[in-house]
């Protein structure tokens, strides 16, 4: 699957409240001074580095010629097939290790050179959750997700220059910008906020056609960006 742009998107099942321990519960809880956002740490805790499992990665190819991608899936191993829930794409399943290794592989370089990553958010929690998470599990991540902080060489995060890479004080959803140019809007049957429950419920696949979706406007978005303002942000 290697190509020189490459799309990707995680989501990240929560650790129940109960499997925390009473010291980092009491940390987390404390941290927060609105009575409202104490309430809701026991059901964010995907929200807190190391404290979730990968539960699946979406990627995608970016180019005309490419257009094409993969889900990473939770579940009983087995190498890449066509999955007929996205159209143009296939899956791969295994234990989070397993998922993280191949994406490992998939992103580190190649033959090619080193793919640039397109994320939506990717620099405030998908590349940090990955990076963390894989050294939770002694793997050893291929490549920085992060790069340079204003460079977009390596990776170029659409929320950071829909925001002008911190200039403007209000950020927009990925949902908000695809209507803004016209991309298929990813809102499925789930969305972020019910991923959790989605898990406890057995709804890996939804989760993977949710996440899989996500990626798929994020990859059709920059492409919007891509001789347009993108350029703007380019450094000689």
């Amino acid at each position: 699957m290697p190509s020189n742009v490459i799309a990707f998107d995680i989501e990240v099942a929560g650790f129940a409240w109960e499997e925390v321990d009473e010291i980092t519960r009491g940390y987390l809880v404390n941290r927060e001074r609105d009575e409202e956002k104490r309430a809701a740490v026991p059901e964010r805790t995907a929200l807190y580095p190391g404290l979730g499992k990968v539960i699946a990665i979406g990627m995608w190819l970016v180019g005309d010629e490419l257009d094409r991608g993969m889900i990473l899936l939770e579940g009983a191993h087995h190498e890449e097939k066509v999955w007929e829930k996205v159209p143009s794409s296939k899956i791969f399943r295994g234990s989070e290790e397993q998922l993280l290794a191949r994406f490992w592989e998939l992103v580190g370089p190649s033959k090619r050179g080193l793919p640039r990553l397109v994320t939506f958010n990717g620099r405030g929690y998908d590349g940090p959750m990955l990076t963390i998470r894989s050294a939770q599990l002694g793997l050893k991540p291929s490549r920085s997700l992060m790069g340079n902080r204003y460079s977009i060489a390596e990776h170029c995060d659409l929320s950071d220059i829909f925001s002008f890479q911190g200039a403007t004080r209000e950020r927009y959803s990925l949902d908000y910008w695809c209507r803004r140019f016209d991309v298929e809007s990813p809102k499925g049957s789930i969305d972020g906020s019910q991923v959790g429950r989605a898990y406890r419920e057995g709804r890996i696949e939804d989760i993977g056609e949710y996440c899989l979706r996500d990626v798929r406007a994020t990859a059709q978005l920059y492409q919007k960006l891509e001789n347009t303002m993108i350029p703007l942000f380019q450094r000689s």
